[in-house]
């Protein structure tokens, strides 16, 4: 779509008199003022608000210590302190911050609750725990190795006794058919009469 130059309706019969309402002239060398910046207010992250410092636009804090959990900050200063937290981002690549800031928070959670051991406490009650959970299943396969060779043992057993039933039921049928034939055979017989 082409701009065009504005030029007011006339007609031939107002030629001669002025026009109702006239567009405002412009003129090119006065400038028009700057629009309004939208007023945003950022929130400082809770490092800043704790500290009560200003929150600059590249704080090394804002992006790991939101302004809506104050408690991961609070608990990560009272055991390393802000400038030990910033000198220690400041000396990570970007990708690895995330990580450290988690780890710190860990461990200042178990500094609180433990101040004597710390992380290497709850790791200690862990690998504990993993040993413990280590026994308990050595336990258990040894049972169940154990109960399968009884099965298997049971099993045999079964199959040994009906093996055996199975074969001495004919013996058996062929002893009576042979212990009954002496009975009828008429030769061995004598007359108990005569």
């Amino acid at each position: 779509m082409e701009c065009k130059d504005y030029t007011p309706f006339s007609s031939p019969s107002s030629s001669s008199s002025p026009p109702l309402h006239s567009p405002p002239s412009f003129n090119p060398s006065q400038s028009l003022p700057p629009p309004p910046r939208p007023s945003v207010v950022l929130s400082p992250c809770a490092a800043c608000k704790i500290l009560r410092r200003r929150c600059v636009e590249k704080c090394v804090l804002a992006p790991y210590f939101p302004p809506t959990d104050p408690y991961k900050f609070t608990i990560a200063h009272r055991v390393f302190g802000a400038s030990n937290i910033i000198k220690f981002l400041q000396e990570l690549p970007e990708s690895q911050r995330a990580d450290a800031v988690s780890s710190m928070v860990y461990e200042a959670n178990a500094r609180i609750r433990d101040p004597v051991y710390g992380c290497a406490g709850a790791i200690c009650h862990l690998q504990k725990q993993v040993s413990e959970l280590q026994a308990q299943l050595a336990k258990a396969q040894a049972e169940l190795v154990t109960s399968q060779s009884q099965q298997r043992n049971l099993l045999a057993l079964i199959c040994m006794h009906e093996m055996a039933q199975s074969s001495q039921e004919p013996i058996l049928q062929q002893q009576q058919l042979m212990d009954t034939s002496c009975f009828l055979d008429d030769t061995t017989w004598e007359p108990l009469w005569t």
